[in-house]
């Protein structure tokens, strides 16, 4: 028997550290390739004011790659001690990603930084250029690597189930790494990444301006980043359509609950809501704004389509749970037996499996076979009542991350528009309003995360596998300790990456440079080095 409030608390320990962790991974994507361009310049100019801006901008990109890195390490063993079920249902092809992402990427991102760091005075400009793209480039396939993973969670390409192994297996890494929905995400996320590096670094440089300090330095790197900031926000909502679009196709239930849509909606005249207060206990809006012959172009791309609502899809589900209890009741009959003919039963209903799985919540002691014809439609109602995600949460979640992505280009155009003028000093609102808007990219790409994972629910695999049954049996008394751990540890992490990140934007970029020997030292072998026989030229 699943203990519901073991389960409960192994999704708040993963909800918990992903989104901890996910705090560092936008400003890693973003700085690391705001840290190529600023080099780029530097190699084509020689001007060694852009060298100073990759080596200060780069200390920053330091201390959050070296957090970031920390506090991502315990989700993939979560996998394998609080999601055991999960684990050995889709670890074949789960698992696959997640370790080309740890041997390839992870490696080669790691391997490199170091040569970025104190590489400076023993490559060749070209190289060291080289290294920093490749940094940029290792991150950013690592998001790939993970985005693919957590693409086969959201609509499951690629695998296809084995009755007798009772797992998901490949049947195609290449409808895996070319999902649609894992390519429109991790290019959504990515440039997401672009865009809250880009706020970090123009906001710190608004600070100085506002100070007066560091003008020539602040000046170069606020241009820098507005004029990339507003290119990444103008891609990041194009490109977050089409992963609404995908959504529409894939995961109905995530688009009706991100959309707020108790009953279906006919085009062309359906209204997008724009504000509402959506009820998820009496499964209608106390209160709602709508706007319409929007909904339909915007999230079908056509006029003329009906997109159906959560009373539409609870009646689906409903058909789809009576499939699915005749696969799970065949696929038992076939584990023990082997009879054919179970199987035969069992590969009629096999699409709706996971139905089944997830009405064994609701049957007695979580035997399908035992559910009466009296107590069947009780079931049937109950599961259909799950399938639908929290609506007031996706509704919410997905709307301030869309509206924080608008204030952005706004932020991001005046920005750049009176950087390029050269106007800043007459406009110390956008200084202002940059500088407060550091943390807010970051904001919405956790709002981010937050739509893509609650909408999701109640599956780990969408339509395949449900959450309830994904996790270990663990103590309460472990779920407990190991949450309280891993809050306290993690917000010291955060403690961390803050002190340290005000302290070095404080001190600017004047006390940037990594100490190295003269330029006679540096060329003689190392074993020669003074720093073998005395510091003096430290």
């Amino acid at each position: 028997m699943i203990n519901p409030t073991i389960v409960d608390l192994s999704r708040l320990q993963f909800a918990l550290t992903a989104l901890y962790h996910f705090q560092f991974v936008p400003l890693t994507l973003g700085l690391s390739f705001l840290l190529a361009a600023m080099e780029t310049v530097y190699v084509i100019t020689g001007k060694k004011i852009y060298k100073d801006m990759t080596l200060f901008w780069g200390k920053l990109f330091g201390i959050n790659f070296a957090i970031g890195v920390a506090t991502g390490l315990t989700m993939e063993f979560e996998f394998g001690t609080n999601w055991s079920m999960y684990s050995h249902f889709v670890g074949d092809v789960f698992g696959t990603p997640l370790a080309i992402e740890g041997l390839m990427a992870f490696f080669m991102e790691s391997t490199f930084v170091g040569l970025m760091f104190f590489g400076w005075d023993r490559l060749s400009k070209p190289a060291h250029l080289a290294v920093t793209y490749i940094v940029a480039l290792g991150s950013n396939l690592s998001a790939l690597w993970i985005l693919i993973a957590n693409g086969f969670m959201q609509d499951p390409a690629g695998a296809k189930f084995d009755p007798t192994t009772m797992r998901m297996q490949f049947r195609s890494f290449g409808a895996l790494v070319f999902s649609p929905d894992a390519q429109a995400k991790f290019v959504h996320t990515s440039i997401a990444g672009y865009v809250a590096g880009a706020m970090f670094v123009m906001g710190i440089s608004a600070y100085y301006l506002l100070r007066k300090q560091h003008r020539e330095f602040a000046l170069r790197s606020f241009r820098i980043a507005a004029l990339f900031g507003l290119i990444s926000t103008l891609a990041v909502v194009t490109l977050g359509d089409a992963l609404g679009r995908m959504d529409y196709l894939v995961q109905p239930t995530k688009l009706a609950a991100m959309e707020g849509l108790w009953h279906s909606a006919k085009g062309p005249a359906a209204p997008w809501k724009l504000i509402a207060i959506p009820n998820d206990a009496k499964q209608k809006d106390a209160f709602s704004i709508g706007i319409p012959y929007v909904l339909t172009p915007l999230v079908a791309h056509g006029w003329n389509v009906t997109i159906p609502g959560v009373y539409a899809l609870e009646r689906d589900a409903r058909a789809r749970t009576i499939s699915g209890i005749k696969a799970i009741i065949a696929l038992k009959t076939y584990g023990t037996t082997h009879d054919p003919a179970a199987l035969a039963a069992f590969d009629r209903h096999e699409a709706d499996m996971g139905y089944g799985f997830l009405a064994q919540r609701y049957a007695p002691h979580q035997d399908l076979s035992a559910i009466t014809p009296k107590e069947m439609p009780g079931v049937l109602a109950k599961t259909a009542r799950e399938t639908i995600p929290n609506v007031f949460v996706e509704f919410w979640s997905f709307r301030i991350m869309v509206g924080l992505g608008l204030a952005f280009i706004v932020v991001f155009a005046f920005g750049a528009y009176y950087s390029l003028r050269n106007r800043l000093d007459q406009h110390p609102l956008v200084l202002k309003a940059a500088m407060l808007a550091i943390p807010l990219p970051i904001l919405a790409c956790e709002f981010g995360w937050v739509t893509a994972e609650n909408g999701r629910q109640p599956w780990t695999v969408y339509g395949w596998l449900p959450t309830f049954q994904s996790a270990s049996s663990h103590g309460l008394g472990y779920m407990i300790f190991s949450l309280v751990g891993f809050m306290l540890l993690y917000s010291l992490f955060i403690a961390a990456e803050l002190y340290l990140m005000f302290k070095f934007a404080r001190l600017g970029p004047g006390v940037h440079a990594i100490p190295v020997p003269p330029a006679s030292v540096a060329a003689r072998p190392l074993y020669g080095q003074p720093g073998y026989a005395d510091k003096s030229w430290k």
